[in-house]
């Protein structure tokens, strides 16, 4: 039998339930997002054999084709792989509790930290400029140099505030130059809670999935995904403007499980500097939101005309928040 499985955004996913009980995950993945998918499955079986290793946070495995590899391209050119099916498994889709938001944290920070004497290089950088600040800023102000003059001036709140806070991207250019402080890491850079699975019994976390974007990054790239989708009162569509908020137990959930499940892997800048990760990753996604606005929407889907401008702006509304709340902690 075959379903369709999942809500994910990116690639196709479908549960197929084999007539001796099995149960297979197979997904197409989207080659507009991931350009070279061969680099996916080369960096799924690196860290999968590490972790195997290591006897730790094991992740579902790879199913082999008929012909013993580990992806099929189809007659159309569609890049498909298989994991085996998780039983007795789920994910919320949406934090419910400062528990369940402690026990994802901490295994996301044990993932990378299981990962800790992988070299770095011997991974695939999956989408080049993921999470590079600089790179994104470069981005929004040369779609401001080109953009109409109509959605200039909707944008223009917006993008005032975006420039008032440009010590940030001088903080990550720091960041980057001192690897010392800042290691380069193996990093999920996808954190959110439903990208946790947890076991429909004991409720207790079983492991990390959706590794598609697993590559060389910094610590605060998790950190921050997770404060951006974990600690927030309301998701990146809403336009309730006056109920985006930060969740005072889900933040300190987060950074408390990130701590405790990175097993002292953390440098001594990087603890002092945890509370910068929220900051970095709600910036930047306002940066993109903001910027695809001004190109016109051409990379996020949107469903009305100013969707991304007021996803910018619920963004930019969450940093202000954010801001607002450390200066309290």
């Amino acid at each position: 039998m075959i379903e369709p499985f999942g809500t994910g955004l990116i690639n196709h996913s479908y549960k197929i339930s084999f007539s001796d009980g099995s149960n297979v995950l197979l997904q197409c993945i989207n080659q507009a997002t991931f350009s070279q998918p061969e680099n996916i499955i080369h960096n799924y079986k690196v860290i999968s054999e590490e972790l195997q290793a290591r006897g730790q946070n094991a992740v579902p495995p790879l199913v082999t084709t008929r012909k013993g590899k580990y992806f099929w391209v189809d007659d159309n050119g569609n890049f498909w792989r298989a994991t085996r099916f998780i039983e007795n498994s789920y994910a919320d889709s949406i934090a419910v509790s400062a528990s369940k938001v402690y026990l994802a944290a901490k295994c996301f920070a044990e993932f990378s930290a299981s990962l800790n004497r992988l070299d770095p290089d011997k991974l695939e950088i999956i989408i080049p400029g993921f999470h590079d600040l600089n790179h994104r800023y470069e981005q929004f102000e040369q779609a401001i140099s080109s953009a109409g003059i109509n959605r200039l001036l909707k944008a223009t709140h917006v993008i005032s505030s975006l420039r008032e806070r440009y010590d940030l991207v001088r903080f990550y250019k720091e960041a980057v130059e001192n690897t010392d402080e800042y290691p380069v890491r193996i990093m999920h850079h996808d954190c959110k809670i439903s990208n946790i699975l947890f076991d429909k019994i004991s409720h207790q976390v079983i492991c990390p999935v959706d590794l598609d974007t697993v590559m060389p990054g910094r610590f605060y790239s998790d950190i921050g995904d997770m404060v951006r989708t974990m600690a927030c009162s309301r998701e990146e569509n809403s336009t309730e403007w006056e109920n985006i908020d930060i969740v005072p137990e889900y933040y300190h959930a987060i950074i408390d499980g990130y701590v405790d499940g990175s097993q002292d892997t953390l440098t001594r800048t990087e603890t002092k500097h945890i509370h910068v990760a929220g900051r970095i990753l709600i910036y930047m996604q306002c940066l993109r939101f903001v910027t695809d606005f001004l190109n016109n929407d051409i990379y996020y889907k949107t469903s009305y005309v100013e969707q991304n401008l007021n996803r910018a702006l619920n963004q930019l509304i969450l940093l202000e928040k954010l801001e607002n709340f450390l200066t309290e902690l």
